[in-house]
């Protein structure tokens, strides 16, 4: 199926790794960044209406979809989220863009905040779909019930790859569920592009946020994100049962707005119409 009609493919080197590019559209660049398990095909439902306003760039984080897969491995710095954003930062430059705004879900969410924080020069705004930052200084046991695979996914290697890999599709369903918008075809994808080295990668990108992410978060110090920044929830989401979303993001950013949708955490595919409306508005303003 093709989930892009219209839209380039190419595979862009960087310094650490090989990502996987989408890009279609005009107007101001705007890069969307996917979550865990995913690729950029969660944004299928929103990026081509998007598209038809700004130049709409969609990548596979490293680790994952068909992106290449650092060892990772030690600190597990290749999959910092400061690496990945920098990633990010070199694919926008190879494509001519040197600003841009972006926005992510999840995972993705994760890499948007430390470009933000890391390359205020480069991002111009920024969104964030249903995540909380430093959820593991946030802690509670709630939480840690509803979101047990941040605690799986962070157990030493091979442990979490083996028992994940008996059964990729089963964890991939498990997570991904039609109830939650995606659809068959979208499952299909996410399945396909679900292999051991990014079932690999999948837990490295989660020990790296356990990790030297919470030592890059702590050494930020008083750094805010000093662009504008949209925080967008579901409302039955655990993120949004369990925290004051917005309360959390205003100690983090200086001009932070934010609206919750009903429904729960996948919401670029599960409320696709109302996720396309805020994104869209927002990245239209001045």
């Amino acid at each position: 199926m093709t989930f892009f009609p219209g839209f380039e493919r190419r595979v862009i080197p960087t310094s650490g790794a090989e990502i996987h590019t989408v890009w279609g559209g005009s107007g101001p660049p705007l890069l969307l960044l996917h979550g865990s398990p995913q690729t950029h095909v969660m944004w299928h439902k929103v990026a081509p209406r998007l598209a038809e306003r700004f130049t709409v760039v969609l990548t596979d984080l490293r680790g994952y979809g068909d992106s290449s897969k650092p060892p990772g491995g030690g600190t597990h710095a290749d999959y910092s989220k400061r690496a990945m954003a920098n990633d990010q930062v070199q694919v926008m430059h190879a494509l001519g863009f040197d600003r841009f705004a972006v926005a992510g879900h999840d995972r993705g969410a994760r890499v948007t905040w430390r470009l933000a924080v890391e390359h205020p020069e480069v991002v111009t705004r920024a969104a964030v779909l249903d995540i909380v930052p430093l959820p593991y200084s946030l802690l509670s046991n709630e939480f840690a019930t509803e979101y047990f695979h941040w605690y799986f996914l962070i157990q030493p290697a091979p442990l979490p790859e083996t028992l994940i890999g008996r059964s990729a599709e089963f964890w991939v369903s498990g997570r991904c569920r039609d109830r939650d918008g995606i659809t068959p075809e979208a499952l299909a994808e996410y399945v396909r592009c679900y292999t051991p080295e990014a079932i690999h990668g999948n837990c490295e990108d989660y020990r790296a946020g356990a990790t030297i992410d919470l030592d890059h978060a702590a050494a930020d110090g008083d750094r805010l994100v000093e662009c504008p920044l949209l925080v967008l929830w579901g409302r039955d989401s655990t993120v949004g049962r369990l925290y004051d979303v917005m309360d959390v993001w205003r100690r983090h950013g200086r001009n932070v707005s934010g609206q919750a949708f009903p429904g729960r955490h996948f919401i670029a595919e599960q409320c696709p119409d109302e996720t396309f409306e805020a994104l869209r508005v927002f990245f239209s303003a001045a």
